[in-house]
């Protein structure tokens, strides 16, 4: 008897690493077990219903033996199947751990932008938490300034640049176009009642924008009462400041009435923080783009990049959802004149 179970055993090859079935075998028994369907399985790997039938016939013929039982489509675990099952379900489930610890692991990689203080503050940084669930293992270092980064010559992978064009020889993406409005905060809208029209403007306090981020193409407060119709200059005082994104905090802390930027400001008038008394948007000549050299546009980080953003580009509300005029005796967007 002792003889006889030796032979036995030296009949039967042990198991060993070099003698399982194929991976993917096994990954498509697993999946086909769990759903009891090739259908269900073929859309959870992403292949063909088919190509699971391959993979668990080939996984049947290694074993020698049946796995499920097919009856029109239907499937069902063998004695067979029912043993193996829980298994490999296991060790599927520590690997894909093993994987996630490993990617957690993963040290960060650092992606260098280049781009305005402005555009920074109101538009990219309260999109982070998007970009790190997108991206979680990308270290973003933002280098806001006013200065016209060279990409070609500065340390930077990519910038995003406001004005009418972007340079040759880079790869580029037009982001979204720019429209300037009046804003004001809920509480100064009231106090200097400009439920009444545009020429409530000459009585109120303005925020004005000088400086290097200034856009030429936005008309500033003289020209656009001029282009309402109204000759008359606006009263002496108010706010002058060097950053379009410092027209909206202003604005916010009830300073004055300021042509801000749709894109900088669309957050705030999306929660009623800021409104719009009067006035359509007015589009400007220049647009926000991404740039970077064609080498560093091949970099994984700056690739992943690129795409959030032009998905978070395309995914922006448009510019419609404030041009409709609200009845609201408390504006929570654009106010009615």
């Amino acid at each position: 008897m002792n003889d006889k179970r030796l032979l036995d055993r030296r009949r039967t090859p042990s198991p060993s690493l070099a003698r399982l079935p194929p991976l993917t075998a096994l990954r498509a028994f697993v999946a086909s077990a769990k759903h009891l369907s090739f259908t269900a399985a073929a859309d959870e790997l992403h292949v063909t219903s088919a190509a699971i039938g391959q993979q668990v016939r080939l996984l049947e013929d290694h074993l020698g033996q049946s796995l499920f039982h097919r009856n029109r489509g239907q499937l069902e675990l063998t004695a067979t199947g029912r043993l193996l099952m829980p298994g490999l379900s296991e060790a599927f489930a520590s690997l894909v751990e093993s994987i996630a610890m490993l990617a957690e692991n993963e040290p960060a990689v650092t992606i260098r932008i280049s781009v305005s203080p402005s555009f920074a503050s109101k538009w990219l940084v309260p999109r982070f938490d998007d970009l790190r669930n997108a991206a979680p293992h990308i270290e973003v270092l933002v280098e806001a300034t006013t200065e016209l980064a060279d990409i070609e010559a500065e340390d930077v992978d990519c910038v995003i640049r406001y004005g009418p064009d972007v340079g040759s020889g880079l790869v580029v993406d037009r982001l979204f176009p720019e429209a300037v409005v009046p804003i004001c905060s809920p509480e100064f809208y009231r106090k200097y009642g400009l439920n009444a029209g545009t020429h409530a403007a000459l009585r109120a306090p303005l925020i004005h924008e000088h400086g290097p981020e200034h856009d030429t193409s936005c008309p500033d407060w003289n020209e656009w009462l001029r282009n309402e119709g109204l000759t008359t200059r606006p009263e002496a005082g108010g706010v002058r400041v060097n950053l379009s994104s410092l027209v909206v905090d202003a604005a916010l802390a009830g300073k004055g009435l300021g042509l801000g930027k749709l894109r900088l400001c669309e957050a705030d008038l999306a929660t009623g923080r800021l409104v719009v008394p009067f006035g359509d948007p007015r589009p400007v000549y220049f647009s926000y783009y991404f740039a970077a050299l064609p080498h560093k546009a091949k970099l994984p980080q700056v690739d992943l990049f690129r795409r959030w953003l032009r998905g978070q580009a395309l995914a922006l509300s448009s510019l419609e959802r404030f041009l409709t005029p609200s009845t609201d005796p408390e504006p929570l967007g654009i106010v009615a004149e």
